[in-house]
């Protein structure tokens, strides 16, 4: 398979790619140097991370003709937020990302949710009681405002994030352009096995975002399981002298999973893409896929009376419904 994923456009899609979700300001545009440094290819970002106008400025000094790389040398990714998805303001959101990134086109953009929100400035628009404002704009909609962006050749191929298999089949139903990608939450305790399959019939690669469990974001319980300490990988680790997220990588890549670690880190970002240089044997991929219990880390969630809830549930778009 190598390092790349192709999409039925016949674009080379890099397997591991950097990703950008909660890197902060003043650190994010060091974390693309080092990884463009360290050999990566791909970066995903989205216009609600807030940090792409930072990620641009390293681009903009990673790129040029008397630099080792150019524009066409990376695969770069972007999202079309909640509270944008009327067609009128697809556009206009693309040219917002594309002027922060200092980019004339970008190789992927995903409708980030199949939900939205109230349109305008405030990216999570709430009432007076704390709960959000809605807008039920079909994403079919949005989906052909997004392929028009295709034929102004802005963008290179589209995409979807966090929908479902019936909300993807639902798309592939009215696309003139079919999208190339569907980038989920995944990783061993949430395989994703059922939705894997369903995207290659599809024709569509998956992209695994949170692949390491997101063990730091903010609603971590306490006393929750931790993947990278799971004993089958730190077993499978020490076997291949790897770390625990090297062998959760390397499950990913090997399943043909786009898989898009986040870290700030230099050793970490060098170590997240050496993962081409060993292969784990047929049993231990099933091993490691067996380690699924469906647990879904990145749910949108509000805290009533002291305990998280899905926030979105009531949503008529609201993906995590369905079984996959």
């Amino acid at each position: 398979m190598g390092d790349v994923a192709v999409l039925h456009t016949g674009q080379k899609m890099p397997l591991i790619g950097l990703g950008t979700w909660k890197s902060k300001s003043g650190m994010v545009k060091q974390a693309v140097l080092w990884a463009l440094e360290a050999g990566y290819r791909h970066i995903d970002c989205a216009a609600i991370y807030g940090n792409e106008a930072e990620i641009g400025e390293a681009l903009q000094e990673a790129f040029g003709p008397d630099k080792a790389l150019t524009r066409n040398d990376v695969f770069i990714t972007s999202k079309l937020w909640n509270t944008r998805h009327h067609p009128d303001d697809v556009e206009p959101s693309l040219m917002k990302t594309l002027k922060d990134l200092k980019l004339d086109y970008l190789d992927l953009y995903l409708i980030h949710w199949p939900l939205g929100f109230q349109r305008g400035d405030d990216p999570f628009p709430k009432a007076e009681d704390g709960t959000m404002l809605y807008d039920t704009t079909d994403y079919k909609l949005t989906w052909a405002a997004m392929e028009k962006l295709v034929d102004k050749g802005l963008i290179k191929s589209i995409g979807l994030s966090n929908f479902n298999s019936r909300q993807l089949d639902d798309v592939l139903s009215v696309a003139r352009i079919k999208p190339t990608v569907l980038q989920v939450e995944s990783h061993p305790c949430l395989a994703q096995v059922e939705l894997l399959d369903h995207c290659r019939k599809q024709d569509v690669v998956m992209t695994a975002y949170s692949p390491l469990g997101s063990p730091d974001r903010a609603w971590k319980q306490p006393d929750e399981p931790v993947i990278l300490e799971e004993p089958l990988l730190t077993a499978l680790a020490e076997k291949y002298k790897k770390s625990p997220a090297q062998v959760i990588l390397r499950w990913q890549v090997q399943r043909g999973v786009v898989t898009i670690p986040k870290s700030v880190t230099e050793s970490r970002i060098k170590e997240n893409i050496q993962v081409f240089d060993f292969t784990l044997e047929d049993q231990e991929m099933k091993s490691v896929t067996a380690l699924n219990k469906g647990w879904r880390y990145i749910v949108p969630s509000i805290t009533v009376e002291g305990r998280r809830v899905p926030r979105d549930a009531g949503h008529p778009h609201f993906p995590f419904n369905d079984p996959y």
